[in-house]
């Protein structure tokens, strides 16, 4: 597959820059992941260095969903073929399949449309015996795009929770923490609704260090927190959620409520989980085309996390460094990052993480001439927006007056509008995949 970018290269640094970016977003797409990662042969199933007997089982089926959900199941049909026995994945961007049904969902706050398309992957995954094959399709944003609401908590008061748990700029993982406890799918949910099948579960990780109780609210993995963690995170924030998630949240605390499975909890027994792509995977690939470019590529860290324009802060520090001192990197020089920033919503603005990191990079860049500066969303969607990101450098804010109204921006987290008023927007569409967010900083000598 090929990543269009929709924006402007006025230089050969910004060049190397989209290079990089397409580089990155191409190499976790599923379509190029399974190929290298899985395959039939000799009547045996190859996910990564495993393999499993097809002649073991009646069905195969495929179940799951996620950002990268719809090119994941393509990819496996090209595989497997009529071996596939049904299959159904929810995805924002469904396209057309043979034998699994591509169903529609929302992001990243979930809906009715999410729900029921979720009801038909738990009723398929429910007919699964002790002689079907489950291949479960895990990737980042299925905890919104799969939504199944605990008894007493409706559509509404999950949308709600969601929304307000996005804004307080907590971390995914205490967001998730929340969404195991209010959903029968999440927090190994999945594996129970399976059992007592085989689960081989294909995990897109969009997670910093792929902890898999929170790729996608971890559908099919032991579940390490509790109803208390989910309730402190609530009073942690001080979230004013609704009466019946207040509720359900107590009355597991005190133990009235069955616990999500946890480690050692029988319904595993049948799982294997196989990570094929993360965001290092969009990294390793940004590297190597940085240094064909003939840039002395670095990846600072693919683990970059906290508040997005103060890691932007950092990030261009690092750029000044190599120029002041060549230290990590000599110039020409790419310094790369991943991860997941947040953003803690104070305004009504409109923006995500990787517009309010450029945002906040090009104050930082202001003046300097020889450093570009591009960070996008790998699946193509910043937030709840409909762009992938932006790209900056020194002349993005080159007066006075931008600066400061970059900064009122920030402060009313409307990043957007003024990054497309400076023509400085990326936009790709969705890209079919989800690996986090690829974080592009080239630096020249001159």
């Amino acid at each position: 597959m090929n990543v269009t970018l929709d924006a402007d290269a006025p230089t050969e640094r910004h060049e190397t820059a989209f290079a990089c970016l397409r580089a990155g977003i191409e190499a976790a797409h599923p379509e190029r992941v399974l190929e290298s990662t899985v395959r039939v042969d000799d009547g045996r199933l190859h996910v990564a260095d495993a393999a499993y007997d097809l002649a073991r089982f009646d069905r195969v089926v495929v179940g799951g969903g996620g950002k990268a959900a719809a090119g994941v199941a393509a990819a496996l049909e090209r595989v497997l073929g009529d071996r596939i026995d049904a299959g159904a994945v929810v995805t924002y961007d469904p396209g057309d399949g043979e034998r699994i049904d591509h169903l529609p969902g929302d992001h990243p706050v979930p809906s009715e449309r999410g729900v029921e398309s979720t009801r038909r992957v738990v009723s398929l995954l429910r007919e699964a015996t002790d002689r079907t094959l489950v291949l479960a399709v895990v990737t980042g944003g299925a905890s919104a795009l799969l939504p199944a609401p605990a008894d007493g908590v409706s559509l509404v008061d999950l949308q709600r929770t969601t929304e307000g748990l996005l804004d307080s700029g907590a971390e995914i993982a205490e967001i998730n923490a929340v969404r195991k406890h209010l959903s029968t799918l999440k927090g190994g949910g999945l594996a129970r609704a399976a059992a007592p099948a085989t689960v081989v579960s294909l995990v897109f990780s969009d997670v910093v260090g792929n902890d898999l109780g929170v790729v996608a609210s971890g559908p099919t993995v032991p579940d390490e927190t509790t109803y208390a963690d989910a309730l402190a995170v609530v009073d942690r924030y001080g979230l004013s959620v609704p009466g019946s998630v207040r509720e359900r949240l107590e009355r597991g605390s005190a133990g009235d409520l069955a616990e999500t499975p946890k480690p050692g909890d029988p319904v595993f027994d049948r799982v294997d989980t196989h990570v094929l792509a993360d965001g290092f995977t969009a990294l390793d690939a940004a590297r190597a085309e940085a240094d064909a470019h003939g840039y002395d590529p670095c990846v600072l860290s693919s683990r970059v996390r906290g508040e997005a324009r103060e890691a932007a802060k950092s990030h261009v520090a690092v750029g000044e460094e190599v120029l002041a001192t060549g230290n990590p990197v000599e110039p020409p020089a790419v310094v790369l990052s991943g991860g997941e920033t947040t953003v803690t919503v104070r305004g009504d603005g409109v923006g995500g993480p990787n517009l309010e990191y450029a945002l906040s990079a090009a104050v930082e860049l202001a003046g300097e001439t020889r450093a570009v500066l591009a960070s996008v969303d790998t699946d193509g969607k910043d937030g709840g927006t409909d762009v992938a990101g932006a790209v900056v450098d020194g002349t993005t804010l080159e007066e006075r007056e931008s600066r400061a109204a970059a900064r009122e921006a920030l402060a009313r987290n409307d990043a957007l509008p003024l990054l497309d008023e400076c023509d400085c927007v990326i936009r790709t569409g969705p890209t079919g995949t989800n690996v986090n967010d690829l974080r592009v900083l080239v630096i020249d000598r001159t």
